[in-house]
């Protein structure tokens, strides 16, 4: 598990996986229906996004976010 604290280390964390799992921007932009510009923004850090679209793809590749009150 690791902490996230800026769009920049999300996207990030959401092309490690993606390539871990073995996918093409193609192929995980497809599947989960949004377009490959918009995955491609999200792994770049972008700040604007949509969240649902944020969780459509957290969770296509397996992946949880979790929140909580620092040092905790």
């Amino acid at each position: 598990m690791r902490t996230v604290r800026n769009a920049a280390e999300l996207g990030a964390e959401i092309r490690r996986r993606r390539k871990e799992l073995g996918y093409t921007q193609a192929f995980l932009a497809e599947y989960a229906g949004i377009s490959a510009s918009f995955l491609s923004d999200l792994e770049n850090g972008k700040d604007t996004i949509q969240l649902n679209k944020l969780m459509r793809v957290v969770s296509l590749l397996g992946m949880d976010l979790i929140i909580g009150a620092r040092g905790e």
